[in-house]
Order: structure tokens, then sequence, then C-alpha cells
């Protein structure tokens, strides 16, 4: 009655007789504490079937035990499933209906009031009742229950009057609510009043969430996060895809459902401002791209190679400086127009991606920086942006900030197909991010509270969602980098030709050919001449003739030796046995 609004009333006067006063009373206080009497009730069920069964049927003793061994079978093996029940809560409801069922049946055959079977019903029900008056679920469920009791005047305090409550369920983190709602309202009501919905509710800031229901626009679903699962960091235990035409695994959800995402064919936009994960995402992407047979991956950092040189054994083109970013553009271009031309003359409309015939996908690090300092590159970007899905070159850009000024006035921010924001300070930002009119549709990105929280758009995920990325340390990105750095495929014929009609007087950059042993002695006596800060990755590419491959692989060997170091990120010296003042 109180879920639609409707309120039980008692009327007291002075021909009252306090009997049936105190009846009533009584009866409501037990219907409230139910759940706390459950083991009392399922006590005096017990007594009540063992003496029924001992009167009228005494020869069943034999029966009950045989079914009571088929329950137990039951639920230890269905209960997960069926009921979804977690093992320590199987063992327990097994031992129930072991104890429950055997009780009967020596009752039937011996009577429910002969000893010991008084003293064996009073020990069982106070000890199995113990672990059911302190289980953890059983007590919230009961406290979301009696919250949720209170909706009609909680609806009403949030102007949500006439909504109610359709279902409860009750998870590790919290609990989650399927309300209805009344005519007229709408799921962007209930999300421009979540400060409200907190307060009602008990909860603290920023536990609310509300999601809408896909199916019916008159439902919408909160959620009540009451300890985050998303407050430690959690660590990438590796790719989870080998092949770009797989969705990539990006983090976790917070009902710990994996946030997964094709881009295949689709440019990406992270945006956040400084700190708030970006390059963590970028890592995570990076990554599982690196994993992947049929993909090439060019990367450009205006940061001289800040973020983007600890995968430079997996690039196969790397660009740190604005004169080559605008070379990597202009030939990514040249390869975008030949693979197009292929296809005409094929009669095909998309590039299939494979080992022969990769895609190219280009990260490029605070896209921002090309505006100013490499502004003929933004030209080629947005021709990228507008053509470059059905021959499979794609663009994923990181900027703090897309706004019409850093993105150059170009198409790129609306070729965006997938959208991760990370935390920013302003709504207004939400928008530039995710896209016009998205803050007030629930993607609330401004309160994202940690690094590595984020909330993704794309056509897979439509509902506002956060989630939190996968960490990668230093070391982790060095062992991926070093363990992908192998298996990297080359640029098809296609692209190769396109690449020698744009350049036809410069060959393709190749290593300088010295042999391995000069080329070894030349690395250890850069790292035994370096200055106590490291030297450069780019200096000991110069000084050796390696290939970046080959440089991070001996690198990595001589770190594990002992006879190296990295002193910091993108920076080496020899170690101090090894290293002369």
């Amino acid at each position: 009655m109180r879920r639609y609004g409707v309120e039980p009333m008692l009327m007291i006067d002075a021909n009252m007789q306090f009997g049936p006063l105190a009846v009533t009373l009584i009866v409501s206080w037990l219907w409230r504490r139910r759940s706390e009497l459950g083991p009392l009730l399922i006590s005096g069920l017990t007594v009540l079937t063992g003496a029924t069964v001992h009167v009228t049927r005494p020869e069943w003793a034999q029966p009950i035990i045989v079914t009571t061994g088929v329950a137990v079978a039951l639920v230890a093996m269905l209960g997960g499933t069926a009921l979804r029940l977690r093992v320590s809560e199987r063992v327990y409801a097994a031992l129930v209906v072991a104890c429950t069922g055997s009780w009967i049946a020596f009752a039937s055959a011996h009577g429910p009031f002969n000893s010991p079977m008084p003293a064996l019903l009073a020990a069982g029900t106070l000890v199995l009742a113990l672990p059911w008056w302190v289980h953890r679920r059983r007590r919230t469920r009961v406290r979301v229950e009696r919250t949720l009791a209170a909706w009609p005047e909680i609806s009403h305090a949030i102007g949500l009057t006439g909504s109610r409550v359709q279902s409860a369920f009750v998870d590790l983190w919290g609990y989650r609510a399927r309300i209805g709602l009344a005519r007229g309202q709408t799921v962007e009501h209930a999300m421009g009043r979540i400060p409200e919905i907190e307060s009602a509710l008990g909860t603290r800031r920023g536990a609310v969430r509300v999601q809408p229901i896909p199916e019916r626009a008159n439902r919408m679903e909160i959620r009540v996060i009451e300890t985050d699962p998303h407050a430690d960091a959690i660590g990438w235990t590796g790719p989870s895809v080998t092949s770009i035409t797989d969705p990539i695994e990006l983090g976790v959800f917070e009902d710990g459902t994996p946030v997964r995402v094709s881009f295949l064919r689709r440019h990406g936009l992270f945006g956040g401002v400084s700190g708030s994960g970006k390059s963590g995402g970028q890592n995570v992407l990076l990554g599982n791209l690196t994993a992947c047979a049929d993909t090439i991956v060019w990367g450009v950092d205006l940061k001289r190679g800040m973020e983007l040189l600890p995968w430079a054994s997996c690039l196969d083109r790397i660009a740190t400086t604005p004169r080559e970013a605008e070379a990597l553009f202009r030939d990514a271009v040249a390869i975008l127009d030949a693979r197009a031309e292929t296809l005409a003359m094929q009669g095909l409309r998309v590039w299939e991606p494979t080992p022969d015939a990769p895609a190219l996908v280009i990260i490029t690090d605070e896209y921002a920086e090309l505006s100013d300092e490499a502004p003929v590159a933004l030209a080629h970007a947005d021709s990228i942006a507008r053509r470059g899905r059905a021959p499979a070159v794609q663009l994923v850009i990181a900027t703090q900030r897309p706004s019409q000024k850093t993105m150059g006035n170009s198409a790129v921010r609306s070729q965006m197909d997938i959208r991760v924001s990370y935390r920013v300070r302003e709504r207004r930002d939400v928008d530039l991010i995710l896209g016009q009119g998205m803050h007030k549709a629930g993607w609330h990105a401004d309160k994202l509270d940690a690094p590595g929280k984020f909330l993704i758009s794309s056509p897979e995920h439509d509902i506002p969602r956060r989630a939190r990325g996968y960490l990668l340390e230093d070391d982790t990105v060095q062992r991926a980098a070093q363990r992908h750095a192998d298996r990297r495929p080359t640029l098809d014929e296609v692209s190769r030709q396109a690449l020698n009609n744009v350049h036809p007087d410069e060959p393709r950059e190749q290593p300088n050919r010295k042999n391995a042993h000069d080329a070894d002695a030349a690395l250890l006596a850069a790292l035994d001449d370096a200055p106590d800060e490291g030297i450069g990755l780019a200096d000991l590419l110069r000084a050796t003739g390696m290939s970046r491959a080959t440089l991070y692989r001996r690198l990595a060997q001589l770190e594990d030796e002992g006879r190296a170091q990295q002193t910091r990120r993108g920076r080496w010296r020899a170690t101090d046995s090894n290293h002369n003042p």
C-alpha cells in the first residue's frame, strides 16, 4: 500500500478497546521485523510439520530422509544459477535444509516433544540463526526495503510525485531500484534532481546514479553506490584482442562488466583535464593495438615524445616535432588516397584489415598543439577524419579541451565516433568532448572524482555509465612494448607505393648499416658517457644506427643484466658499476 502512496491509518477514540490496538501494534511490529524473525518462524513450522507427520504418517520418516538428500543436492548444485547464491550462501542453505529435514524425519518417527528433540531444535535454531542475523546482504536488503518503503514521501519531496518502486536488487557495492515514472515524467527530470535524491535517501554525495531503461521511456534505474568499486586503481592484465576487428577492452564499469568498444573504421577522442587519466587511456589502447597483427600504429607527440616514446619499438613511425607531424599526416593522406583508389578499381566498399593489408591508426597526443605548432597538419587530419573510415586510416586524438580554436576550425571533432571523457572542470567541457547537450542528458564528467575514471559515448554505449580504465605502470609499458615489438606488421604494397610516389627521391627510413658488434659497442659507449640524468632515445638511435625495435630490445637486455638503467622515462645510462664519472 505504501508503494502506491496509500498509508494505513488507525483511528483511536475513547470507545476503542485496548486489546485490538495492542494486537494491531504487535502484528505490525512482527511484520516489520519479519526478516530477523525468519529463523524462529522456520523453527515453528518445523515443529508443526513434525507433529503433524508423527500423528498422521509416522511411516514417512525414511522417504523424508531421501527427499531431504535430494533437496540438499539441488540447492548445492543449482542454487548459484537459479537463486544467485554465492558458495557460502549455498552451503548455508544446504545445511539448513539438511538439518530441518533430518529433524522432521526423526520427529515423525519418535515424536517432536520426546527427549532430546526439543533440545536439538532449540540448539539448532540458535546456531543456524546466528549466520542469518549477521549476514551483510540480508541486513542490507532489509535496510533498502525499509528505505524504499518511504518512496511515496521521497518522490513528493524531490518533485517526482506519482513515481513508484517496481523492484530492488542488492549487490556487492550497494543497491539498484527500478522506478516507474508517472505520466509526463522523464529520466531527464530525475537526472536534474540527483542531489535531492541523495539527500532523501541519506547517501553520501556522488553516490546516486540515474540511468534510463532503453526499452521503456517511463522507466529508470536508480543505483546507489555505498562502496566505491573504483576507489583503487585496476591493474592491466594484458591485451584483450589480437585483431582490430575485435572490441577492445578499455576498463571496467561500476557493475563489474568490461568496457568493450570496437575501433575498426572509427575515429576516437580522449578528453579531460591534465592528470585525469588520458595518458593511461592511451596506454591501454596502445597496449591492445600493438598486439594486433593487422594494425599499424603511427604516433604524434609534440611534447618531444614524452608520452609515446616508450612505445617507440612498436610504432611504425613517430613524430615528435611539428615538421615531422606535418610529414606524417601528409603521408597518411597519400596512403588514404591510394587505398581509396584501389578499392574503387576492385569494386569494394571498405578495406578489410589483415596482416598483409593492415589498418593504419594514428595516435595523436595533445592534438591542440598542432593548431599552434603544425597548422598544415590540421588540414590533413581533417581529410583523414572525413574520408578515412572506408580505407581503414583512422585517427585517435587526445586533448584537454577540444574547443573550436584548439581543433582548428575543422570537422575532426564532429567525425569522432568514440568519445571518452575523463574528468573536466566545467559543465560546458562535457558538451565539447561528448557532444552538444550531453551534460543535460546525464553525462556528468565534471563529477568524476579520481584519475582514470571516465564516461564513454559510442554506438555500443549510449547510456551514461561510469567506468575506470586500467592502469599501466612504466615497467608494464616497457614489458608490453618489448613483447609486441617482434610481431608488428609492415605496410601493404599499395601504401608503400603511395609513399614512394610522395617521396620519389627519398628512400624509406633505414637504420645505419653498422654490423651488430659495432652497433652494440656504440650503444655501450653512449650509455657509459651519458650524464647522470641519462641520454635520450633519439641520441641513442643516432649513435648506434639501430632500429627502434632493436634498440629497445637491447636496452631491456642490458637492464636485465644490470648493465643499464632507466633514469626516467625515455632516458638511459650505464649502471653505477659500469659508468665512468
